[in-house]
């Protein structure tokens, strides 16, 4: 490395005295694509550390001193705030949403509405209860998370401190200490430029919307006033906390409602010396708590990838895909155990991915094999609960089984009115839990249902999903999207046009006529076909774009079905 092509870089990104104009996350992803150049420990890959080490540190700085308001106006969704680093999210702001938080409790007596959402009956109850905080693994996480314990403490607040956590524990937490909330500064699965800020209330699960958009507008108003902390943070207040601990202890105590023996799995584990477990932490929070969650002495057969401190994920998305899974399967093949496990998890560990080094297995049919294997296997009676753009997989099961099916729109705080009933949730974006656990999804409990299947049926995952498949049928779901030119209210408008494909209507999917047998208009529209086959249109909650999920008994019939989908937004006139 020349020091005079990191300066170069420097001078292209950063405009020296003005942060608000300089692009520090840009420079650090250009230093890291010439860091994976070099070979690792070579002198050139230390240098390029360095020069990534000091672009954080103007980060770091621009965290500290930012003044401002966010460039993009805050706004909570389902999985709570986000941002990038510096620019929306930076000590001042996260201090001031903190504030629009601590705001909820001081309005809830004379909202019952809010106060049932909030599971609190009063500001004097939050404060005694305190809060959980926590964050991943993100560049100045604990910078964040500590200012938002110090309007906390300075507010009368007792604080929890998870330090670096994952949003499954945190959950568990809340549950086991009778916390108000929790507060974890993660994006989940974000690129590295982004910070995030999610608040989960009393019950452990994401927020309802009366509670997100309560603390959008505060944070609104607050940011219009320039209000700040006046008062001073009280470190008495403050309490360390296990969150890893807390979790494994409601496992344990859930056991009678899941059927999932955590201490009987991990035993197992360690008996079975033909099992291999691959996970790959991504570098995010996950990474401090696998040797604890598993066996910590089976170093030969628990293997971690990705499992340091770097902020910068090695310059990849950090998200559960296949094409992250490369360095699993890679792992895999060279393996001789007889049974084999491969995961990967997102940053604050709320998704999961498997592989058995044959086959990926996605939420879409890992779900209805959980279902399949507590109702079946462990003898669990009780319904089943997935997003509408999941696969009808576990909907077969059901219906086979004389169960339930409830299905959500997108969004796992959807689930909260069968949180108490359903054996598992789950939805396509690789999340799940099931019933006694947290009503957050958890990558943690989707291991352990993986390692109960394995261990119990004495096959990998793969060979347990082929015999599902031989008896059940084939579920092949897939999804895409594609760019409009509108968003929003009137692309929602648009889209309404579809509501005239109603049952009795036909589609032509490839060369056949197939007739329409349910219209599902909960979430976008989804049309469910006489074959069993569907399609899905949705528009995108944050960008000019529809989404499209589709699913068919073959790959084959997933393509033809994708063309329908664009057809019909030709035929109302989006295209």
């Amino acid at each position: 490395m020349g020091q005079d092509e990191a300066r170069e870089l420097a001078r292209e990104y950063v405009v020296e005295g003005e942060p608000g104009r300089s692009d520090y996350f840009a420079l650090i992803k250009a230093l890291v694509a010439r860091r994976n150049m070099t070979r690792p420990e070579s002198t050139a890959c230390r240098a390029w550390s360095k020069a990534i080490e000091a672009a954080y540190a103007l980060v770091h700085d621009e965290l500290l001193g930012n003044q401002g308001t966010p460039l993009t106006p805050v706004s909570f969704g389902t999985s709570g705030w986000r941002g990038i680093l510096g620019k929306d999210l930076f000590v001042k702001s996260v201090g001031q949403v903190t504030l629009a938080v601590i705001g909820l409790y001081t309005e809830l007596q004379d909202d019952g509405d809010l106060a049932s959402a909030l599971g609190v009956a009063s500001l004097a109850a939050a404060r005694a209860r305190g809060g959980v905080v926590g964050h991943d693994n993100r560049f100045g996480g604990g910078l964040l998370a500590r200012a938002v314990m110090d309007v906390l403490t300075a507010n009368g607040f007792v604080v929890h401190d998870a330090g670096e956590a994952t949003t499954g524990t945190l959950s568990a937490a809340v549950l086991q200490l009778g916390a108000a909330f929790s507060i974890n500064l993660t994006p989940s699965h974000n690129p590295l430029e982004y910070g995030g800020f999610k608040f989960n209330a009393a019950d452990g699960g994401p927020a309802a919307q009366v509670i997100t958009a309560r603390i959008t507008s505060n944070a609104m108003r607050i940011m219009a006033a320039d209000q700040r902390e006046k008062g001073q943070p009280d470190p008495s207040l403050e309490r360390p906390c296990d969150a890893l601990g807390h979790w494994q202890a409601l496992v344990r105590q859930g056991g009678a409602r899941h059927g999932l023996d955590y201490d009987g799995i991990i035993a197992g584990f360690e008996h079975h010396t033909d099992m291999v477990v691959v996970v790959d932490c991504v570098h995010g929070a996950s990474r401090v708590d696998i040797r604890r969650l598993l066996p910590a002495a089976l170093d030969d057969r628990l293997i971690l990838l990705r499992a340091t401190d770097d902020p910068t994920f090695g310059g990849i998305a950090p998200e559960p895909s296949s094409a992250n899974l490369a360095d699993v399967l890679a792992t895999l093949k060279g393996r001789r155990e007889k049974l084999k496990l491969g995961v990967i998890i997102d940053p604050d560990a709320d998704r999961i991915r498997f592989t058995d080094g044959d086959r990926e297995i996605t939420m879409n049919h890992f779900g209805a094999m959980a279902y399949h294997f507590l109702h079946e296997i462990v003898g669990k009676n009780g319904m089943v609960a997935k997003s509408v753009a999941t696969s009808n997989f576990a909907n077969r099961l059901a219906a086979t089984f004389g169960e339930e099916v409830y299905e959500t729109r997108v969004g796992f705080k959807e689930f909260k009115p069968v949180i108490d009933r359903a054996l598992v949730c789950f939805e396509e974006s690789d999340g799940i839990t099931v019933l006694g656990h947290t009503p957050e999804k958890d990558a943690y409990i989707g291991l352990l249902l993986a390692l109960a299947m394995m261990q119990q049926l004495g096959k990998n995952l793969g060979n347990y999903l082929g015999s599902l498949e031989d008896k059940y049928g084939r579920f092949c779901p897939t999804k895409g999207g594609i760019g409009v030119s509108r968003m929003g209210d009137e692309l929602k408008s648009i889209l309404a046009a579809l509501a005239r494909y109603r049952p009795g209507r036909k589609l032509l999917v490839g060369a056949v006529e197939k007739e329409i047998v349910q219209l599902i208009d909960i979430d976008g529209y989804k049309l469910v076909l006489e074959d069993g086959s569907w399609l899905m249109i949705r528009p995108s909650g944050t960008e000019p774009k529809v989404r499209f999920y589709v699913e068919g008994g073959s790959v084959e019939a997933q393509a033809d079905l994708l063309e329908t989908a664009s057809g019909l937004l030709h035929k109302i006139g989006l295209l």
